[in-house]
């Protein structure tokens, strides 16, 4: 199975269309919203191209592949827009040998594990930096910001293909980090 994982877009509507590309050409079966959809939030700046109501519409052609999680920045108001679901505050993914639990991050995250079991993956967003690395048991995973990077990195997505998790520069397709996960 091959998963394309995509976390705060915060209404950019250049950064929505590059993705949505991204994971056309990946041959994905899933795309997986780590929340922070449409609001850019009181903390950031305006992403460039912000246009939330357009980042729906574009979202919404692909609303039977999308599985997403609610970020601190989502609200029913936000629901309303789109035609997949983004209320939840976490869900879970389960493959052949592993599983994934999918969040923001602001209520579970890497200082405030869920309860994981050896070789599960904690897939999550919230904090715009990428992250594929083993924590104890634990794989940690974030595919960073498509729309407002932190920490120097570019703008990134994550592709989980056979048991490969990376991260992946959203314009130039490089690999910024990767983690194996169970067979």
């Amino acid at each position: 199975m091959k998963l394309m994982f995509a976390s705060d877009i915060h209404g950019s509507l250049p950064a929505t269309e590059r993705v949505l590309s991204r994971f056309v050409e990946s041959g994905a079966q899933w795309l997986i919203i780590l929340g922070d959809v449409l609001n850019h939030g009181p903390r950031n700046a305006l992403p460039e191209g912000y246009a939330p109501a357009q980042v729906a519409e574009k979202l919404n052609q692909y609303a039977d592949k999308i599985i997403a999680v609610r970020g601190n920045c989502d609200s029913e108001v936000d629901q309303m827009l789109l035609h997949f679901p983004i209320t939840a505050p976490w869900q879970q993914v389960l493959l052949e040998n592993t599983r994934l639990f999918l969040t923001h991050g602001h209520l579970f995250g890497p200082e405030n594990l869920p309860p994981l079991a050896t070789g599960d993956v904690l897939v999550y967003g919230h904090t715009h930096i990428p992250v594929a690395a083993l924590h104890g048991d634990i794989v940690h995973f974030n595919p960073g910001s498509i729309s407002i990077p932190k920490g120097g990195h570019p703008p990134s997505y994550g592709l989980l293909d056979e048991n490969l998790l990376s991260v992946i520069a959203l314009n130039d397709q490089q690999v910024i980090a990767q983690v194996s996960i169970n067979p």
